[in-house]
């Protein structure tokens, strides 16, 4: 990277984290901490959802699955609207109306104690591993770019975003995550524009040759468990991003975070709706880097991993100037995702484990708190990142995590929410039922390999299976208790 870029790259990077901090009040309360004080514009909110949505995974893992297979990840990013709508109808009143900052406090309400703190400790295992995906990814174009080591870049740019989170809350994270979603469509768009003008016979040939090798499939449409379906996607996604705008603190949060319940709606509506066209972009990438290196097979080494292919096309091939605009592009979707991460979990530290522990605690020991556990579960994050290294393909990996992770939380919310009848009890065997489900897939491919049977099902639909066992099992134990009653 020549002197200009390296300018550019950095005003970008570091210049968002210097903003992040400068916006952070020196003094504040728990409550400007993890809601920004209720005061946030809707357009705002919104875009700092779409720039969680759209993180280094989103960046740097879908141009690479692009780039390897088609576009049957992009499947995915069709669930997402209609998730975002059925949040702004029923999700976003709902948590605006519930009286607590934390998305697991009606778990409490319904089922007791207990499900609050699976719900909170799953959440937080989960941000721990999303944060380390990120960040490895981040650092993966500055080992390609310059040789820079990966686990100092991951050190440094997870310190980097610990100082901001912890200096400004979620204010400084909302406003720097609005900007740093503007860097990121704005590169995105860019690299489209070089990759066109690159092809020597104009950018019909990029398509043409896509098009010949199918590379804008979205799957296949048999009714297969096993493979990576169109449907299979599909039914993933949703289940995903209903987890995601339903229970997830980092998006129930930022709801809270709006002065009004219309400007909420509006942020739910606006960051579901900008990803759609952005991810389109992303994977127009990948299949277009798979054009250009068909043309210049010589000019990429044989050996090279597919989530390095883009950052390779970058120093190699991107005009002087862009270089650095890219490399701060995929910084900035990183960062901003990492922040949230890190806000939400120091909130659901403080709201669902020290509050019960130290209830009578002033404003000023929780700020501390959060202040701290921001610290904690951003370093954590930075050690997740270093296991990263040892992964072949970082998307396929946090795709399996985060099925894993998700603890089968949603099927909980939605037996709470749907089911006003169900009991504790309900609550107690769907969730056993559930993560036993959770484990067994998980653990397919050792049993296939044990019993010599087949794969039964593809890891993505863990979350599927674990939250429809536990709301069916639950409604259905709940229905043969009011009938046994009524007898």
């Amino acid at each position: 990277m020549n002197y200009f870029d390296l300018a550019i790259f950095i005003i970008f990077s570091v210049g968002t984290v210097a903003f992040g901090y400068l916006l952070g009040k020196k003094r504040q309360s728990s409550d400007e901490f993890t809601s920004g004080g209720g005061k946030m514009p809707g357009w705002i909110v919104g875009l700092s959802i779409f720039a969680s949505f759209c993180s280094s995974i989103s960046f740097l893992g879908y141009c690479s699955a692009a780039f390897r297979s088609d576009w049957n990840a992009f499947v995915f990013t069709l669930s997402i609207l209609p998730a975002g709508l059925i949040a702004m109808k029923y999700f976003v009143p709902f948590y605006r109306g519930i009286g607590s900052i934390s998305a697991y406090s009606y778990f409490e309400q319904r089922f007791g104690r207990w499900a609050r703190l699976y719900a909170s400790a799953f959440y937080l295992f989960t941000q721990i591993c999303r944060s380390g995906a990120i960040l490895y990814l981040l650092a993966v174009p500055m080992n390609v770019l310059m040789g820079w080591n990966i686990p100092l870049v991951v050190t440094v740019t997870g310190l980097g975003i610990i100082i901001y989170s912890q200096k400004g809350g979620l204010r400084s994270v909302i406003l720097t995550e609005a900007l740093q979603g503007s860097i990121l469509i704005a590169g995105a768009v860019v690299c489209v524009i070089v990759l066109l003008l690159k092809m020597p016979d104009g950018p019909g040939q990029a398509f043409e040759i896509c098009l010949a090798n199918n590379k804008f499939s979205l799957g296949t449409f048999n009714g297969s468990l096993v493979e990576s379906t169109f449907w299979v996607c599909l039914v993933y996604g949703m289940f995903t991003n209903l987890n995601n705008f339903a229970i997830d603190q980092s998006y129930t949060q930022r709801y809270c975070a709006a002065p009004s319940l219309k400007e909420a709606r509006k942020s739910a509506f606006l960051g579901s709706l900008l990803t759609l066209p952005v991810n389109i972009v992303l994977f127009m990438i990948g299949s277009l880097l798979f054009a250009y290196y068909s043309v210049y097979s010589e000019a990429l080494p044989p050996d090279i991993k597919s989530d390095y292919v883009f950052p390779y096309f970058i120093i190699n091939v991107m005009p002087k100037g862009l270089v650095g605009l890219m490399i701060a592009s995929i910084f900035c979707a990183g960062m901003s995702t990492i922040a949230t991460s890190v806000t939400s979990s120091s909130t659901i530290i403080l709201t669902d484990f020290y509050s019960y522990m130290r209830p009578a605690s002033s404003d000023r020991a929780k700020v501390r708190v959060l202040r701290a556990a921001s610290f904690v579960s951003g370093a954590l994050g930075i050690a997740v990142a270093l296991c990263f290294l040892f992964v072949d393909n970082a998307l396929d990996a946090w795709w399996a995590l985060s099925s894993i992770c998700s603890g089968g939380v949603l099927g909980m919310f939605l037996l709470a929410y749907l089911c006003p009848s169900a009991k504790n009890p309900e609550a107690v065997i769907g969730v056993i039922t559930g993560v036993a489900s959770l484990v067994l897939i998980a653990m397919q491919t050792k049993l296939t390999e044990w019993l010599s049977i087949p794969q039964f099902v593809h890891i993505n639909l863990g979350i599927v299976i674990s939250t429809l066992i536990i709301f069916f099992l639950g409604f259905l134990l709940s229905s043969l208790r009011k009938i046994k009653r009524r007898s």
